[in-house]
């Protein structure tokens, strides 16, 4: 089967090839699904670096989320029937004509949902979820997240509308504001304004700042932790910056501000599967009602691997890019 591999960690429009791997067989609760289109997201990218949480034995396939149907049962799976599409997340080997998951974490999909949005319809917006469910958002607060342009993000501010939860969204570039206002999201905020404190003043009044939300670290962090009130949360979730956290002592003490840590894949370990359940439900129905969207960057097919890791690196790029096996 077509598969993007990688037999080094590095760079990955250099070390990722197209190759001919066996097709996998499933073990015991476990399904094969024939993929449809991946997903290429930036932990995909890091993990082919070699600098994510997560090391694979190499070589490795690459990519851990796509769409596709159902191809063959392992023993013990009931419930599921061949020919079925499904989305699945948390997957090793997803940039390939065929993946294995287990059979109790593929969701089965709505006409309603496209492939396109299928393919992205787990790993960012499920983190969106779990982040909002993180930092205990209630409806009326104020919260502020950078990197507002990014996939989790803009599901975040989505969801978070849905559920009178108050965002700031952070941006860089001032015509971003743009490209989030139509889509919906407002409150956008660009950073490169020299008034973009007070601008941020100017929205939320006398009301607290209850939790920020960092995807970029470096002195963003710090930025951010200026903003919230008494007892505020500053929650790490990326560092896009490649730098280190610059915090001030002052206002975490003053403040006695609490700076927590983010990582989905550790979470998913110990919230109770029927939790989890009732999050994906959640994001299903939101999606189908066309509640919450999600945008496609650019489709690669999998022998341009090497353009699509390029393309899924570009600075500005508003949608997600996907791979065709």
């Amino acid at each position: 089967m077509r598969s993007a591999v990688h037999s080094s960690f590095g760079d990955p429009t250099t070390v990722l090839v197209m190759e001919e791997r066996p097709v996998p067989t499933p073990g015991p609760g476990q399904v094969r699904v024939k993929t449809i289109l991946s997903s290429m997201h930036n932990h995909d990218l890091l993990t082919v670096a070699g600098t994510y949480g997560y090391k694979p034995e190499l070589p490795a396939i690459g990519g851990s989320e796509a769409v596709g149907t159902i191809d063959l049962l392992g023993d013990g799976v009931e419930d599921i029937r061949i020919g079925q599409r499904v989305s699945a997340g948390g997957l090793h080997g997803a940039w390939a004509e065929y993946f294995i998951a287990e059979a109790h974490s593929v969701v089965p999909l709505p006409d309603s949902i496209s492939d396109e949005t299928a393919a992205q319809l787990i790993g960012m917006p499920l983190s969106a979820l779990f982040l909002l469910k993180f930092i205990e958002a209630k409806s009326g607060q104020w919260i502020v997240q950078n990197a507002a342009t990014g996939a989790v993000a803009k599901v975040m501010a989505m969801v978070a509308r849905q559920r009178g939860i108050k965002v700031i969204n952070l941006v860089r570039r001032p015509e971003a504001v743009e490209e989030l206002r139509a889509l919906g999201i407002e409150n956008a905020v660009a950073t490169s304004s020299a008034s973009w404190r007070s601008d941020i003043a100017a929205i939320v009044g006398a009301e607290p700042i209850v939790s920020v939300i960092d995807s970029v670290g470096g002195e963003a962090s710090g930025e951010l932790l200026s903003l919230v009130g008494d007892g505020g949360m500053l929650v790490s979730f990326g560092g896009m910056s490649g730098k280190p956290m610059q915090i001030s002592s002052g206002d975490l003490i003053f403040k006695q501000a609490i700076v927590k840590g983010f990582w989905l894949s550790k979470l998913l370990r110990t919230t109770p599967p029927q939790e989890t359940g009732e999050l994906i439900a959640e994001l299903v129905g939101l999606v189908a009602t066309g509640a919450v969207t999600l945008q496609v960057g650019g489709i690669f097919d999998i022998r341009d691997i090497a353009k699509a890791a390029a393309a899924s690196s570009e600075s500005g790029r508003t949608g997600k890019i996907l791979l065709r096996p």
